[in-house]
């Protein structure tokens, strides 16, 4: 019955989830956090936010100040040792022997691995290399990698053994943009296949594309969590203009109480007025004042409009 209960309760769940480091240094605040089985959960946040060590607690590697947290249904630190083998984790960048070559550093990853049948290795090797795909380049020395393929032999390891949960700290770091999108493919299939994913990020525009869930973490405290589409709709979309007589709509615009205008090319865009109604009165008044208004209309939020909306601030895309 333990067993079946522990089934059913979310692939991570964390309450109260404090860390203080000496010196007073509140890293993590008061997190109570839950991500649903079967999703792809997004943990988005600034450097500093504390995300790393909210992953560091759940996986073990540091002891909360207060607070708990559970993984697959059991409290860590102190289940560690029943948990962490049902867990695939990439924390910080992969730690590899530049001596070695990519497979042999599988090789000594599965072999230190003690549920790991040493027959079916070389197997199991071979699938992961070719899941993140490192075929081609199994053979060279882990030193001559590009962080791109340091990220992705790292992720490899993660994925020697199946794996109920898989925990991923800036999983396309150095990555190109085809290794992102062969990263999102990969996640998106081990989510298919029932896997858990919890992917930290900065890159909103990865979040957006490959999660299901999402949590904002700004200076150690949680801001929200939900679904990808209930956090965009939170925020309110943007009101686009399209016209070759920018600089006249903007006046318009203004003058009609549009607010946080911009302009790109032949395109206005402003914040949406707060009642629907007041739409086509500004489309009028743009015609009325002989704007040519070649499209009117109002656009969806995207993750990083709640994203300003929630914090306040922009957020570094680029690093």
């Amino acid at each position: 019955m333990e067993e079946l209960s522990a089934a059913g309760e979310p692939a991570i769940a964390t309450h109260a989830l404090t860390k203080r480091y000496r010196g007073g240094q509140l890293a993590v605040d008061r997190l109570d956090l839950v991500v649903p089985r079967g999703s792809v959960f997004g943990f988005l946040g600034p450097n500093g936010s504390g995300k790393t060590t909210t992953i560091r607690m759940l996986m073990g590697l540091i002891e909360p100040t207060s607070g708990t947290a559970r993984v697959l249904g059991e409290e860590m630190p102190r289940a560690g040792r029943r948990v962490l083998p049902r867990v695939g984790a990439l924390i910080e960048g992969p730690a590899l022997y530049g001596f070695l070559t990519g497979r042999d550093n599988l090789v000594r990853f599965d072999a230190a691995d003690p549920t790991a049948d040493p027959r079916t290795r070389k197997a199991r090797v071979d699938a992961a290399l070719d899941r993140v795909g490192l075929v081609a380049a199994a053979g060279k020395k882990a030193r001559a990698y590009s962080l791109g393929m340091k990220q992705r032999l790292g992720l490899a390891a993660a994925l020697l053994q199946p794996r109920e949960l898989l925990v991923l700290d800036e999983p396309t770091n150095g990555l190109d943009p085809q290794g992102m999108r062969e990263i999102r493919t990969l996640v998106r299939g081990l989510a298919s296949e029932g896997t858990t994913v919890f992917l930290s990020s900065h890159l909103l525009d990865e979040i957006e594309q490959v999660c299901t869930h999402v949590a904002v973490m700004a200076q150690g405290r949680l801001l929200t969590q939900g679904t990808v589409a209930e956090l965009a709709s939170s925020a309110r979309g943007r009101l686009a203009v399209t016209t070759p007589d920018t600089a006249e709509a903007v006046r318009v615009l203004k003058e009609h109480g549009v607010n946080d205008l911009t302009v790109d090319d032949d395109r206005v865009t402003g914040e949406l007025p707060v009642v629907a109604r007041e739409l086509a009165d500004l489309n009028a008044a743009l015609v009325r004042a002989g704007v040519r208004v070649r499209s009117f209309g109002t656009e969806r939020a995207s993750l990083e409009d709640a994203f300003v909306a929630l914090t306040g601030e922009g957020f570094d895309v680029a690093g």
